[in-house]
């Protein structure tokens, strides 16, 4: 198990560094030739120390004159060095950050991109909390990484390799002292990091929790006032959020002695090297270079401590990066989670098109928006192509289906929609209901039996295609950030402003849209939480409307809605069901009285079809249930 995990740690952090490598490979290898000058200037500094001391400071002492010429053209030396070294590290902060923004930019992208194409089961199985903390706390700890942890590696790694050069040119005696002290320092952060990792690990997934509970809370507090659950709310979130404070107050709190820890070994080390080069000098000890053998100096020792230092620095900040990497490697393996969900699946090849009458009076593809539709349907192995004209002839042979394996909740169920007619589904909650048009439109694929629209399989129609013939009124109407005409306009987006205007005419939603402030032109916010309950919904309607597709789902679509207002409502739908083929879910009998068939399910069985007549004739379910015998749940 243990190995496992290392693997998959490994691997998600090799797949974020291929990520951004794979996109940005020339700003890395400019970054890294920018890195490379400030850290030469860095340790060049501690060899310029030496060489002032051993080539000037001492000779002046034992002669009584220093050369001044030669100290400054040193000297100026030294300062161009630096010149370019501040300026290359301008160029790596400026480039890094651009890069940086870029690669979070194209991860978000891709992460909506993928979010469109994942099934509705994805967004019923996951909370919306949840996955828009992936968008926010698991991309914001990819940026520490991006941002602040491969500039810092990167940095130490090469200035710890350019320290480590010049020391074992200068002493290897010494050299290994440091090597000794680093291993210390490795050793203390290996055991540190592993315990706080654990906790940052469980502190991203808390955030993610805790996040959730907030926003169904925030959705849902009319609910939580109205039932005085406030309390209960509090102490739920107290709960959660205990939860997350005890993740964060570990993972930081080791996280925090770790710097300490590492930067006393540095101090110690230094305290090491300093006797131990003292004592060479002393005792004569002939000093051992990967130049050769010779007199330790005092140059070569205040150089050499000033590396020491500069090379338990790097080692200390690499340590304090771990715990940043653990974090983003959390947040990637969230994020990789979400990109590797596997998408909507769609073989369909039969497609959606304009059709027209060719001058021998078959039915042909138009390049040009006619009123009439057909499915194009390409046969290989024939080399031919069919078109059926699309009536919104939708038929259920014998269906069952099942959300989990084994637990199957819907039973043979068969259903017959002609064209023009209106299917009604009433029954008790969970009786199978919006599952049936949840079917119909692919959003699930069934376990068994056969859906057929104008004849052919919807197995094989495009989901796309599929969708754009059939349109949706909702119970809970969604509108979005936007104006009343761009709200419509989202169920056909090529719509000219007079369909828009027709549409909301044909739904009843025009009077009211010309009384707003701006009449069409309003901007809705928060869901439209400036309308009341039954403009929303005349604005579902009106979307519906503009779509001006041949079958339509109304689902609940005036059951939250007052007496007065479903009147209205309801009028609107009813021009708008005019001449298409319906399906209808309801709770209240009254909206389902005029549907061609009525289908009664239970426990995902049809008990009872037949008109409002022929159902109140048979005195069976339906008819316990108009004459309010049997309540509905």
């Amino acid at each position: 198990m243990k190995a496992d995990k290392k693997k998959e740690k490994q691997r998600v952090m090799g797949r974020l560094l291929t990520y951004l490598f794979s996109h940005y490979k020339w700003q890395i290898f400019l970054i890294i030739l920018f890195v490379l000058v400030p850290s030469a200037a860095n340790v060049a500094s501690s060899m310029f120390l030496q060489t002032v001391i051993d080539s000037y400071i001492t000779p002046a002492l034992k002669s009584g004159a220093l050369d001044w010429r030669a100290l400054l053209r040193a000297l100026g030396a030294m300062g161009g060095f630096y010149a370019v070294a501040i300026l290359c590290v301008l160029g790596h902060t400026q480039l890094m950050a651009v890069v940086a923004h870029k690669f979070l930019k194209q991860i978000r992208v891709d992460m909506f991109n993928k979010m469109q194409s994942l099934p509705v089961k994805y967004f019923d199985r996951n909370t919306h909390g949840d996955i828009m903390s992936t968008y926010t706390n698991d991309v914001d700890a990819i940026m520490q990484l991006a941002m602040g942890c491969i500039p810092q590696i990167l940095c130490s790694v090469i200035m710890l390799v350019f320290f480590l050069a010049v020391m074992l040119r200068y002493s290897v005696w010494l050299t290994l002292i440091v090597l000794g002290g680093s291993a210390l320092m490795i050793v203390a952060t290996r055991f540190v990091s592993s315990v706080s990792s654990r906790n940052f690990i469980r502190q991203q997934k808390a955030i993610a929790k805790t996040e959730g509970y907030v926003e169904e809370m925030m959705n849902g507090q009319k609910v939580v006032k109205v039932f005085c659950h406030e309390s209960a709310a509090e102490k739920g979130f107290d709960a959660i959020n205990d939860e997350l404070f005890d993740c964060a107050d570990k993972a930081n709190g080791f996280a925090n002695i770790l710097g300490p820890i590492v930067g006393n070994i540095g101090n110690l080390l230094y305290v090491v090297l300093a006797f131990a080069g003292g004592a060479m000098m002393l005792g004569g000890v002939k000093n051992v270079g990967l130049t050769g053998m010779g007199t330790l100096t005092v140059g070569v020792v205040v150089s050499f401590l000033t590396m020491s230092r500069g090379f338990s620095n790097n080692v200390m900040q690499l340590a304090q990066t771990v715990n940043a990497v653990v974090l983003s490697r959390a947040g990637a393996s969230r994020v990789f989670a979400l990109l590797d969900e596997k998408p909507e699946t769609d073989e369909g090849y039969v497609t959606l098109v304009y059709a027209k009458e060719d001058e021998n009076g078959n039915l042909t593809e138009s390049s040009e928006r006619t009123e009439r539709w057909a499915w194009r349907h390409p046969h290989n192995a024939l080399g031919t192509v069919t078109y059926t004209e699309l009536k919104g002839h939708i038929l259920l042979d014998d269906v069952d289906f099942a959300y989990e394996e084994g637990k199957t909740v819907l039973h043979n169920v068969t259903v017959e929609a002609k064209p023009g007619q209106r299917i009604a589904f009433v029954g008790s909650t969970g009786a199978g209901k919006t599952t049936i048009t949840n079917l119909i439109n692919r959003f699930y694929d069934i376990a068994d039996g056969k859906i057929r629209y104008d004849g052919i399989n919807i197995n094989k129609i495009k989901k796309n295609d599929l969708r754009r013939s059939l349109g949706m009124v909702l119970q809970d109407t969604n509108l979005f950030t936007g104006t009343v005409r761009e709200n419509i306009r989202y169920g056909r987006l090529d719509a000219t402003d007079e369909e828009v205007e027709a549409a909301a005419k044909l739904a009843g939603a025009h009077d009211f849209v010309t009384r707003l402030p701006e009449g069409y032109d309003t901007l809705l916010t928060s869901d439209g939480a400036n309308l009341s309950q039954g403009q929303r919904q005349l604005l579902s309607i009106a979307r519906a409307a503009v779509a001006n597709t041949p079958v339509m789902i109304m689902d609940e679509a005036t059951s939250s809605i007052d007496t007065r207002t479903e009147a209205i409502v309801q009028a609107g739908c009813d021009r708008l069901m005019r001449g298409r083929t319906v399906f209808i879910i309801a709770h209240r009998l009254s909206t389902v009285r005029t549907a061609d068939v009525i289908m009664v399910l239970e426990h995902g069985r049809i008990i009872e079809s037949g008109n409002h007549a022929q159902l109140l004739e048979k005195k069976g379910k339906y008819y316990q249930l108009y004459t309010g015998a049997f309540e509905l749940d």
